[in-house]
């Protein structure tokens, strides 16, 4: 994909943003098949049993509101847990205050990892991921506009209609910062006179360049007005300030499934000794897969269900482009800026 990657040529997109288009149409089909949803819920532990031929998960330990629960495991029945969590403890900040740095304890994913790993070696190490948050955070920020403005201004700008273009990143920026113009309408339901961008910055301890201070300390005022400023946009700013509301939001754990690790870090998808039990999501173990990506979850998912099922199929193998001759020639020619 690197020959097309300054326009995302090739990288699959929704329509919509990702719930509207993958999760509420996935929802509604379990529902009609009888998938019971938990909300407001918290698993707090997963109690183990071991025997002679390996351990079992009997039951699942819950906090439903307040009230504690026990979900009773049967011998048909089979326990695949997501092991923690890239937005855990994400905290949202406004057009006037900063988004809040919170901590793993503010959350459940990490602590459930950790109950589920105590005594357990090959059920992975989550300290690992989640005890590096100065390295592993960085903050994004949502940006609704009720008016037309900018939008246009960056249609003129580099030629792209929202929705076809790839990331703008400014490559000046001490934050590292780039938006997105996504296809509108973003979400179902938006109006007509409503435009929806995202954007997110790296360095988010370093002062900004055109507002001085770090984006952490930044209100989505402040964050709204670096971006203007990196677009040279000033003669535009009180139009577009006016008019929209943008949302910070700090989000700690974000890239920690990209922090050094070791083997034994991340777990198998399905432990040895297990009977019921399996794990999926960006912390386990999978050969020769890129994390970040919904196709790292899915076949996690579908390794974990066709494992414990006992049934004779295998997850998609993974492209392995970098063997493929013709991909590496247009990958060099793309990186060294040669026109054929």
């Amino acid at each position: 994909m690197v020959s097309g990657f300054n326009a995302l040529h090739g990288i699959m997109r929704t329509v919509y943003n990702q719930y509207d288009s993958m999760v509420r149409p996935l929802q509604k089909w379990l529902e009609e098949r009888g998938v019971n949803f938990m909300l407001n819920a918290r698993v707090t532990d997963v109690a183990l049993v071991h025997g002679n031929e390996g351990f079992t998960v009997e039951p699942i330990l819950v906090e439903e509101g307040s009230c504690p629960k026990e979900i009773v495991i049967g011998d048909q029945d089979r326990v695949i847990v997501t092991l923690g969590s890239m937005t855990e403890a994400s905290s949202l900040g406004s057009m006037d205050s900063a988004a809040m740095l919170l901590e793993r304890s503010d959350g459940g994913s990490w602590a459930l990892w950790g109950k589920i790993a105590a005594g357990h070696a090959q059920f992975g190490r989550p300290s690992n991921f989640s005890n590096h948050v100065e390295q592993s955070k960085w903050m994004s920020f949502t940006t609704t506009l009720h008016d037309p403005t900018f939008f246009r201004l960056i249609l003129d700008l580099t030629g792209n209609v929202p929705g076809e273009g790839g990331l703008i990143t400014f490559l000046e920026s001490s934050w590292l910062a780039s938006i997105v113009l996504p296809h509108q309408p973003h979400f179902i339901g938006q109006p007509e006179d409503v435009q929806v961008l995202w954007g997110y910055g790296l360095f988010v301890d370093i002062p900004g360049n055109f507002v001085k201070k770090p984006m952490s300390a930044c209100t989505g005022r402040e964050i709204m007005a670096e971006i203007i400023g990196q677009l040279r946009l000033e003669a535009h700013a009180s139009r577009i300030l006016d008019a929209c509301i943008c949302i910070p939001c700090m989000m700690p754990f974000i890239t920690s499934q990209f922090l050094p690790r070791g083997k034994g870090d991340r777990p198998q998808v399905v432990p040895e000794g297990t009977k019921n039990l399996a794990f999926l999501g960006q912390y386990c173990e999978l050969p020769d897969d890129v994390v970040f990506t919904v196709e790292y979850s899915i076949r996690s998912a579908q390794t974990a269900v066709y494992s414990l099922l006992g049934l004779e199929r295998k997850p998609p193998a993974v492209y392995k482009g970098q063997y493929n001759p013709r991909v590496l020639l247009e990958a060099f020619l793309a990186l060294h800026k040669i026109e054929v």
